[in-house]
C-alpha cells in the first residue's frame, strides 16, 4: 500500500508529513520506556524482518497481490512506540534506496502504514487479551484478529485521506468500497503472517514479546495429583533468574529475513499490491509522477546493471535487509542510551 507521488496533493501531503513527524516525535519519547538493553537490538531486527517479508507479495484476487504492513506485528513484538517506529524506518529506507512510496508521500504512508495500523491493531490486541485467558495462545489468537483488522484499518484511511486531497475526481464511495474488498482480503494473509511470527517468538522467548509481558499463565506441573505452578525456569527474565541474552534469537531472526529477502523473494508475486490495482481499475493514478530516486542504483528491488534478475533481486533484498537493520539497530541503541542517560541524571 505505498503510496507514490501525485496521488495526493501539495497541501494535503505536507499536512500529513506534520502528522507523521509529531507521531514520529511522540513515539521517540515512548519508545525510551519500551527499549531496554535487550529489545533495542531486537527492534531494529523487527523493522529488518518486515523489510524482507514486504518484498513477499502472495496472491488474493485475479490479477491482484498483497504484502504485509507489519504494524500489527511491530506492536506486539516491541510494543506501539517502537512499532511506529520501526515501520517509519522501513517506509524511510523503501523510499529512499528502493524507489518505493513517493519521498513527497512519506509522511501519509507513515500515517497510514504505520499509525494509523499499530494504533487500531495494538487497541484490538490490548482488549482482546484482557478478555481472553491469559495463555500463550491467547496471544497468538490476539495477533490474528488485531492484525486482521489493521489492513482494512489502513484502506479505510487513504481513502478518507484522498477524499481530501486526491488529485483526481473518482467517486470516493467506489474508491471506499473496492480499497476496503480487497485489503479486507489482504489482511487475512497479514493476520496468518502475523500469528505465525508471534507465536514462534512467544514459544522459544516469551519474555521479549512486549504484547506478552505480564499475560502468560505460569507452566503448571501436577504434584500429588494437584496442579502447582512451576518455579520460574533460570534465564526466563522473571524473578531473580538472570536475563538470558537475545543473540540467538536475533541471529536467527536475521538469517530468516537475509533467507527471504535474498531467495524467496524471488518467487513472490509480480501482480500489482492492492492500491496499485485499485488505482488503475478506478483511475485515481493519472497523475503520478515518476519517484525521485528512480535511478537509485537499487530502484524497484534490483542491482542495476547485474543482468540476471535472480542475482539482482537477491542481491537487492539483502543489502535492504542489512541497511534496514543498520539504520533502525542504530537508531534504537541511541533511544536507549539516551533514555538511560536521562534515568542517570
Amino acid at each position: 500500500m505505498h503510496v507514490p507521488d501525485g496521488f495526493i496533493n501539495a497541501p494535503v501531503s505536507a499536512a500529513a508529513g506534520v502528522v507523521a513527524a509529531g507521531a514520529v516525535a511522540v513515539s521517540l519519547r515512548g519508545a525510551r520506556k519500551e527499549l531496554d538493553e535487550r529489545t533495542a537490538p531486537l527492534a531494529g531486527l523487527v523493522a529488518a524482518f518486515i523489510f524482507a517479508v514486504q518484498m513477499l507479495n502472495f496472491p488474493v484476487a485475479a490479477g491482484t497481490s498483497g504484502h504485509l504492513l507489519g504494524g500489527a506485528l511491530a506492536a506486539i513484538l516491541v510494543g506501539p512506540y517502537t512499532g511506529v517506529l520501526c515501520i517509519a524506518v522501513v517506509l524511510l529506507m523503501q523510499g529512499i534506496l528502493f524507489a518505493d512510496g513517493g519521498l513527497t508521500a512519506l509522511g501519509v504512508n507513515i500515517t497510514v502504514m504505520g499509525v494509523v495500523t499499530v494504533l487500531v491493531a495494538y487497541a484490538l490486541f490490548r482488549g482482546l487479551v484482557l478478555v481472553l485467558p491469559r495463555t500463550r495462545r491467547s496471544v497468538t489468537v490476539a495477533s490474528f484478529a488485531a492484525a486482521l483488522v489493521s489492513v482494512p484499518a489502513a484502506a479505510v484511511a487513504f481513502t478518507a485521506v484522498y477524499a481530501i486531497g486526491g488529485t483526481t475526481d473518482v467517486p470516493i464511495g467506489k474508491v471506499l468500497a473496492a480499497m476496503a474488498g480487497v485489503h479486507t482480503l489482504i489482511g487475512i494473509g497479514e493476520a496468518a503472517i502475523t500469528m505465525l511470527t508471534v507465536g514462534a517468538v512467544v514459544a522459544v522467548r516469551s519474555d521479549l514479546v512486549y504484547g506478552a509481558r505480564g499475560l502468560t499463565a505460569p507452566l503448571k506441573l501436577r504434584v500429588d495429583g494437584e496442579l502447582v505452578d512451576a518455579a520460574p525456569a533460570a534465564g526466563s527474565g522473571a524473578g531473580d533468574a538472570p536475563a538470558r541474552s537475545p543473540k540467538k534469537l536475533w541471529t536467527g531472526g536475521v538469517v530468516t529475513a537475509l533467507v527471504l529477502a535474498g531467495f524467496v523473494s524471488f518467487y513472490a508475486s509480480a501482480s500489482p499490491d492492492g492500491l496499485e490495482k485499485v488505482a488503475a481499475d478506478k483511475g485515481i493514478d493519472a497523475k503520478v509522477r515518476p519517484h525521485a530516486a528512480a535511478d537509485s542504483p537499487l530502484a524497484d528491488y534490483g542491482v542495476k546493471d547485474v543482468d540476471d534478475a535472480r542475482l539482482s533481486g537477491g542481491l537487492a533484498g539483502v543489502i535492504g535487509v542489512g541497511a534496514t537493520l543498520a539504520v533502525g539497530t542504530g537508531a534504537f541503541w541511541a533511544v536507549r542510551r539516551r533514555h538511560a542517560t536521562g534515568a542517570q541524571v
